[in-house]
């Protein structure tokens, strides 16, 4: 077998990276479900095309907009944990790469005393800037079952 070259040594290294920046995004979610964006908001690209659509309210788009929204969103937990992550498909280029996962959690969302179980189909994509993988794009929501045709109309 043939010595791979410097573009194959360097495409296992961006998706060794790659994968330590999808487990630091892992650990930060469950400190977000603690009440800390902060770990998260750290993972994100600054750049103004980055966009977050979170299960609370419409997209996000910018830089700043994302971080307000990740603000707001760890604010409606308290004493969560993040239980597990499902990894259905992963695509990585040298410079792009996007995950489908499902997340679940366990939290106590603010004014309430019960834990409550907390799954989402989530989409996260990651660009390279500067060397480094950063997330340019996620979107989660709690869709886990089938739904109606009717269930998509607003009213």
């Amino acid at each position: 077998m043939p010595t791979p070259g410097w573009m194959e040594v360097a495409r296992v290294m961006s998706a060794s990276e790659l994968d330590r920046l999808i487990e630091e995004q892992h650990v930060a979610l469950d400190a977000s479900v603690k009440g800390n964006d902060e770990p998260l908001a750290k993972l994100w690209s600054r750049a103004d095309d980055v966009t977050l659509g979170n299960p609370f309210g419409p997209f996000a788009r910018g830089s700043g907009k994302v971080a307000e929204t990740l603000k707001a969103a760890a604010a409606f937990y308290a004493d969560g944990e993040a239980t597990g992550f499902e990894l259905l498909s992963k695509h990585v280029t040298a410079d792009l790469a996007a995950i489908v996962e499902v997340e679940r959690f366990t939290a106590k969302f603010v004014g309430r005393d019960d834990f409550a179980p907390l799954s989402l189909r989530c989409t996260s994509i990651f660009r390279r800037e500067d060397g480094r993988w950063r997330i340019v794009h996620r979107h989660a929501d709690p869709i886990m079952t089938a739904r109606t045709p009717e269930s998509v109309i607003q009213k």
